[in-house]
């Protein structure tokens, strides 16, 4: 299960291979990784979505913007290769409680308004994405109206 994540991270912070993987760094990688497929969820990655990444990879994770940058393009490069969102929202979901699975939708409704409209993709990958991580429908539809400002 984490094998494309390690070797994001591997590619990502240059780990040697017999290092194990640190769940922690699992976890921000596969955050990250839901955030860039959620701004590709359009088939255009707009450049107010990758800088909201930039961000949020920035607030969340206390790094530099260069660091910042490096682990987006590993995460977006990596996406080219995925086949399916599973590995990651299990990862989140057996190491996460929900208070942080909540906070994760959140992040991905941040990217989605990032370029100020929500396309009808990426409204369905957040959708899908909060139910693979068992968020309640109550508590997706808050998250929604809570980034939208609205």
């Amino acid at each position: 299960m984490f094998a494309s994540i390690q070797s994001l991270l591997k590619k990502t912070i240059g780990a040697p291979q017999e290092e194990p993987l640190d769940h922690e760094q699992a976890l921000r990688m596969a955050t990250v990784a839901l955030l860039i497929e959620v701004a590709r969820a359009d088939y255009n990655v707009s450049d107010a979505e990758r800088e909201v990444i930039l961000r949020i990879i920035e607030r969340v994770y206390s790094v530099s913007n260069g660091r910042a940058r490096e682990i987006a393009d590993a995460a977006e490069r990596e996406a080219d290769d995925r086949t399916s969102l599973y590995p990651l929202t299990r990862l989140i979901t057996l190491e996460c409680s929900l208070e942080e699975r909540v906070a994760i939708v959140k992040l991905l409704w941040e990217v989605t308004f990032a370029d100020g409209h929500v396309d009808k993709h990426e409204e369905h990958l957040v959708r899908k994405v909060a139910d693979l991580l068992y968020v309640p429908h109550k508590q997706f539809i808050r998250t929604r109206w809570q980034e939208s400002g609205e």
